[in-house]
């Protein structure tokens, strides 16, 4: 196929799309594995092996899979019939002792999310669960409450910049 790996660069992920789908005879999900790998170019593949800019054949989903295990978020795989484009999200940790809602919640506010209202957009739960999670958070320590009533924000105790006057 006659064209070009596009890489595109964003604030919360990296988009790689590559033309030319899977190779022949090469499934969905011996993709996903890693476990076999069918070069397209045997000849650069060896060159590149040679000059030491990679270090074996077929191991790049792997190490992709293996890099993000202990991240909130995943990395996506799509997979077309004359495309393959991966979503490589930014490496995100939520601590591991909160509840997977409060790891959604936390998860949110994190990616810049500092409202109720958003925070609810984004995890799709009510708004009393919601102010229920986040208080819980706010009392672990987890989360900062800055401001009342309807200016009201959540951030990461991380976040938080004080200006200098």
């Amino acid at each position: 196929m006659n064209s070009q790996i596009k890489i595109s660069m964003f604030d919360d992920r990296i988009e790689i799309v590559s033309p030319g789908g899977l190779p022949s005879g090469l499934s969905k999900e011996e993709y996903l594995l890693g476990k076999i790998s069918i070069l397209r170019n045997p000849i650069l593949a060896n060159v590149f092996y040679r000059l030491g800019l990679i270090e074996q054949f077929g191991t790049g989903i792997r190490r992709i899979i293996s890099s993000y295990q202990g991240s909130f978020i995943q990395p996506k795989f799509k997979i077309f019939e004359n495309s393959i484009v991966i979503i490589l999200p930014l490496f995100q940790s939520v601590p591991v002792n909160l509840s997977e809602d409060e790891g959604k919640i936390y998860q949110a506010v994190q990616s810049g999310n500092e409202t109720t209202s958003k925070i609810n957009e984004v995890v799709g739960f009510g708004r009393t669960k919601s102010l229920r999670l986040i208080n819980s958070l706010v009392k672990k320590g987890y989360l900062i409450k800055v401001w009342e009533g309807r200016g009201t924000k959540y951030m990461l105790p991380k976040q938080i910049k004080l200006n200098s006057y």
